[in-house]
């Protein structure tokens, strides 16, 4: 039941920011519709751990970093995929957002950055790049892709 209520929640979000330019002013409404110590935002790291737990989130593992996609683009979540990983005090392999990437940072212990960020959301332009960096603690980091596109550089 938890990973239809999982997809129902993403759906949700997606529907919110359907259209929306993935810019500063996406990332203030996704702070302020579904903030930090918010329902959904609680519903999200609950939903988070349940699926780890089951087996059907971040189903992988490589580097001390578990994701895995949750979710295609153009099934519930429109052109959206929907992919979340757990990562401690890691940096990831080096990536291009093509299209951009819309993530939420949910703590688990410590407290952890993800790029230098606390707890909440946070949206990256089409084009920008980095090393995924959680600092301080366990996370998990949830995005949605438009179009499900990543591009790995081997950075």
């Amino acid at each position: 039941m938890s990973k239809q209520d999982f997809v129902r929640l993403m759906d949700q979000i997606a529907s919110e920011i359907a259209g929306d330019a993935l810019d500063d002013a996406l990332e203030a409404k996704l702070n302020q519709k579904f903030a930090a110590g918010s329902e959904t935002f609680g519903a999200l790291s609950r939903l988070c751990a349940e699926g780890e737990r089951e087996g059907w989130l971040m189903a992988r593992e490589a580097g001390g970093i578990r994701y895995g996609r949750a979710i295609k683009p153009g099934e519930i979540t429109g052109n959206f995929s929907v992919d979340v990983v757990r990562m401690k005090d890691v940096r990831g392999p080096h990536h291009v957002h093509t299209t951009g990437e819309v993530g939420a940072i949910i703590p688990l212990a410590g407290a952890p950055q993800f790029d230098g960020k606390d707890e909440g959301w946070y949206v990256y332009g089409p084009g920008s790049a980095h090393h995924p960096t959680v600092a301080g603690g366990d996370a998990y980091v949830l995005y949605l892709l438009p179009d499900g596109a990543i591009e790995f550089t081997g950075k």
